[in-house]
């Protein structure tokens, strides 16, 4: 036995809302979601992954299209980064992709494509963090730790009146100690466990308005028993968006081919491709200047919002320029990856939402 697991041990043996929890699973939680068909570690990966930050109603067409392309984890590591971000596009939060794609290699490399099997060395992989790495643990594996994401934060933190500010770490660290105390005594129930606390935080413990009624840890559960399940869980600090303004140059060619230009690694939409991009109205100006532009058309500026970022977006629409000035231009932001795109090859392309938007207007 790991030190983790017997420093929890206490709570597994009088453990009824794991035994409630495991039951109501098996005969009301989830089980027609693509990834559940087989505990294959890949598919669980993958999944969690895209469920970060993200509906399971959006991810589902993503995983199946990103099953159809990657198969297995060798097929992802052979891919290049650009078929992976742009089989990603549209999913946001695209530093994901990246990591997939570089934890697959690793994978390859260091694990004979063999998916680790403890919760300790899959937290070695890039963009494996505590709670995927427990995900993969006890989903495919039975190992007994506890998954903290979102929607597990609030069942917990609703079951036991949790109400520590979790925008500290040390309430983020009691809460763990309560998810390790909560986890059932069989190996064996752990997958069926660890599908259904995220199940009962999806479906019926959800942020506003939770079923308690048809819940079936209710009778345990303090925040129902206190009439205000809604005060937990506590989270006071809030992200404060900053807003920015971007101009955009969209450049279109006689044969309808797209200026695009890969973005840095770091930063905004990083590795993706998008349209030359300048931080104020007058160096867009003077861009558009330089190039003997003709056939103008300045787009309408709408809101892209990010995690901690607003974005107003104005796009400029050019449909007639002197190709040796432009030429010239692109040589003086030469850190940008200039490329030009035909619409089957953008379509496939790492773009960041907007981007595709605007393109697909064209």
């Amino acid at each position: 036995m790991k030190p983790s697991e017997q420093k929890y041990k206490k709570g597994w043996a009088t453990n009824s809302f794991a035994n409630l929890l495991v039951t109501w699973q098996r005969h009301s939680g989830r089980h027609d979601l693509p990834w559940q068909k087989d505990l294959d570690p890949y598919k669980v990966w993958v999944s969690e992954i895209m469920l970060q930050q993200t509906q399971v109603s959006t991810v589902i067409t993503y995983f199946e299209r990103f099953m159809r392309q990657f198969p297995t984890v060798q097929t992802l590591a052979s891919a290049s980064q650009d078929e992976v971000l742009g089989l990603w596009s549209g999913l946001g939060y695209y530093s994901r992709a990246r990591n997939l794609h570089c934890c697959a290699q690793q994978i390859v490399e260091l694990h004979a494509s063999v998916f680790p099997k403890d919760y300790e060395t899959l937290q070695t992989l890039p963009g494996i963090g505590p709670s995927t790495a427990a995900a993969i643990a006890s989903i495919c594996f039975k190992q007994r730790v506890p998954i903290l994401d979102g929607n597990v934060k609030r069942v917990l933190s609703r079951l036991r009146g949790f109400g520590a500010d979790l925008s500290l770490s040390k309430s983020n660290k009691d809460l763990l100690t309560i998810a390790f105390e909560e986890l059932p005594q069989s190996k064996s129930d752990m997958p069926t466990y660890t599908q259904g606390v995220m199940d009962l935080g999806a479906t019926l413990c959800t942020p506003k308005n939770p079923k308690c009624g048809v819940c079936p840890v209710s009778m345990h559960c303090i925040g129902y028993k206190s009439g205000e399940p809604n005060k937990y869980p506590v989270k006071t600090k809030r992200v404060k968006k900053r807003a920015e303004s971007m101009w955009l140059v969209c450049l279109v060619s006689k044969d309808g081919r797209v200026l695009l230009q890969r973005r840095p690694a770091k930063g905004i939409w990083a590795a993706l491709y998008c349209f030359p991009m300048f931080s104020s109205e007058e160096l867009c100006e003077e861009f558009i200047g330089s190039l003997g532009a003709k056939q103008i058309e300045y787009g309408a500026a709408f809101t892209h919002v990010l995690t901690h970022k607003e974005l107003s977006l104005h796009v400029v629409q050019i449909r007639s320029f002197n190709p040796e000035s432009l030429r010239a231009a692109l040589q003086k932001i030469p850190e940008m990856d200039s490329h030009w795109l035909s619409r089957a090859e953008w379509s496939v392309a790492g773009l960041p939402a907007p981007i595709r938007k605007t393109l697909l207007s064209l």
